[in-house]
């Protein structure tokens, strides 16, 4: 089977017949045959979109949630082939595949239950015998662009809330997993009217020119990007350049900070998840674990351990862990690994890897000088600092571009409250993993980490504008 466009309703080939290829990254087979767009796709596609806003925008509130929450039912019906295609093109474990789902169906009941809540407001005005008040609009064609890393959850999430506040939607699929996201909206979406969800896709080398001819395009309105720092600047730039408004959700090197008196055996466990979970191939995985000096010797040998016992899943099992997305992405991994054991960096566990399966890692006494220190991993690796006050734990904290997600440890939830205070970032949780989401929750960073927030009331907020309107009851005084 190949993974076609959908636009207008309508699963179809590029107009150029062309296709490409992913592979299964732990065996080298074929994975998926997709579509290979061209910007003349993506015109059709945008096109089609602008076409179908003018009922979408009007439809009733009730039945854009029944389409919504219908959605939700079909996403966890077509699980099994969904995960499947995930698993194939993404090398992932199938348990995080099965909770990806699950936050997907979520996440469009979310969206469904928001539909009633596109709220206005009155406002007081001095003209008399004026109603001033704001209504919430939705935009139009919103584009919306996904990663690979969690390729359901942070797919659906590109549209669902778009969908629910009357906008229609053309979606470019991950290069990565193409066959997955055009599952998902071949399976997902097919109760929507025609040319409200549009799909299009290419492969690494033909997606810029996808990318920048829906950017550009006159009928897109708002853009949406889930991905790297690196390319969210090139997405920013064009969005900006055309006047368009964007999310960006960018990376991250979030700060997991043990203080003095954490309970080390929640902190170890935490600080497992935060930073081994999917390989670390999650914005929010902890890239620094921050400890305090007096603790750290006995944290890190707890971490250490628990980090042998985990093991990688190959065929796509159930179990902790699974395969990096390719090779090159574990030789980027072992190379700032190296440069930081070349500089003093102690690597208490881990590190071998076989094909893209990379044992966890746990690299003691991390310091500046070394480029992990600053770089995001990406990987499964714990990289531990250690800091001797609260101070100079929020000084390490802060000591980095991004600003995504953080945690703090500490019995004392009045000191650690103080400490999450003075992180910057647009997510910390007190003694919980820095890995965390919820379909309500206002979710994004602030710094390199991006602008703008997906989820709940947020959601609303970033793929509607505010209009002003009045309603004149007396005639005007004019001066003329």
């Amino acid at each position: 089977m190949i993974a076609n466009l959908i636009i207008d309703g309508e699963p179809q080939p590029a107009a150029s017949g062309l296709t490409f290829d992913c592979f299964d990254p732990a065996t080298g087979k074929l994975a998926s045959a997709t579509a290979e767009a061209a910007p003349v796709d993506a015109e059709r596609a945008a096109l089609a979109a602008s076409k179908a806003f003018a009922s979408w925008s009007r439809t009733r509130p009730t039945h854009r949630r029944a389409l919504l929450w219908q959605a939700a039912d079909r996403l966890l019906e077509a699980r099994e082939e969904i995960v499947s295609a995930m698993v194939l093109e993404t090398g992932a474990a199938r348990s995080w595949a099965a909770f990806n789902c699950d936050l997907g169906a979520n996440m469009l009941r979310e969206a469904a239950a928001m539909t009633t809540q596109l709220t206005g407001e009155t406002m007081p005005t001095d003209r008399s015998g004026s109603l001033s008040f704001a209504t919430r609009e939705p935009w139009g064609v919103c584009f919306g662009i996904a990663p690979w890393n969690a390729p359901i959850v942070l797919f659906v999430r590109s549209f669902a809330m778009a969908l629910a506040c009357g906008n229609t939607c053309v979606l470019k699929s991950s290069e990565s997993c193409p066959a997955t996201h055009y599952t998902i909206i071949e399976r997902v979406c097919r109760d929507f009217p025609r040319g409200v969800v549009n799909l299009v896709s290419g492969s690494r080398a033909a997606t810029p020119a996808l990318v920048e001819t829906l950017i550009r395009h006159e009928a897109i309105r708002h853009v949406n990007f889930t991905g790297s720092s690196k390319i969210g600047r090139v997405i920013g730039r064009l969005a900006g350049e055309a006047l368009k408004p964007c999310v960006l959700e960018l990376g991250g090197k979030s700060p997991l900070v043990v203080l003095d008196d954490a309970n080390l055996d929640d902190a170890v466990q935490a600080t497992a998840f935060s930073a081994f979970m999917h390989q670390g191939q999650i914005c929010m995985a902890s890239g620094r674990v921050i400890v305090d000096a007096r603790i750290a010797d006995e944290f890190v040998d707890r971490l250490a351990e628990k980090a042998s016992g985990l093991a990688a899943t190959r065929g796509g099992g159930n179990g902790q862990l699974g395969g990096m997305i390719n090779a090159s992405a574990v030789q980027r991994v072992q190379t700032l690994m190296e440069d930081a054991v070349g500089k003093g960096a102690i690597r208490r566990a881990g590190g071998t890897a076989e094909g893209v399966f990379l044992e966890p890692v746990v690299l003691d006494r991390v310091t500046p000088g070394m480029a992990i220190y600053h770089e995001e991993v990406f990987g499964p690796v714990a990289v531990v600092i250690r800091t001797g006050s609260d101070d100079e734990a929020v000084q390490v904290a802060n000591d980095t571009e991004y600003g995504l997600s953080a945690a703090v440890f500490s019995k004392d939830i009045n000191r650690a409250m103080a400490v999450a205070r003075s992180i910057n970032s647009g997510i910390c949780h007190i003694n919980g993993p820095t890995i965390q989401d919820e379909a309500h929750v206002p979710f994004g960073g602030i710094k390199a980490s991006g602008i703008g927030r997906f989820g709940g009331a947020g959601g609303l907020e970033a793929f509607t504008y505010r209009r002003w309107m009045t309603i004149d009851t007396e005639r005007p005084h004019y001066p003329f």
